[in-house]
């Protein structure tokens, strides 16, 4: 299994940023939809991909929201991977998580969260 992102698809604010990983950041991880992923095969439900970003690494960990962010982080080079390392210090993890689910519930309002997107 290979390092996977799992992101909304709907969401536009969601698909920008996808698109911004791999495009910018140059991780290395594969980045999928979730309504175009075999969940299954990841261990992950809808209800899940639907409530906060998803990271499953080659081992089968998962993670989601924050973490998920510093996971794929950490795929990418540097400065990128230093800042998936520093998102997940413990220090600064709790706060990361906070900002997280703020721009989570206002994702819509951020940048049109139903706005059409094509996946990466």
């Amino acid at each position: 299994m290979h390092a996977t992102m799992i992101f909304d698809g709907d969401c536009g604010f969601c698909g920008r940023s996808a698109r911004f990983a791999v495009d910018r950041v140059n991780v290395t991880c594969a980045v999928i939809e979730y309504q175009r992923a075999d969940l299954a095969v990841l261990g992950l439900t809808t209800a899940e991909c639907a409530e906060a970003l998803r990271f499953v690494a080659p081992d089968g960990t998962r993670f989601q929201g924050a973490a998920a962010v510093a996971q794929a982080l950490r795929t990418a080079p540097a400065p990128w991977h230093a800042l998936g390392v520093v998102i997940d210090a413990p220090g600064v993890r709790v706060l990361a998580e906070t900002v997280y689910r703020f721009v989570a519930r206002h994702r819509g309002t951020v940048s049109g969260c139903d706005a059409e997107y094509s996946s990466p």
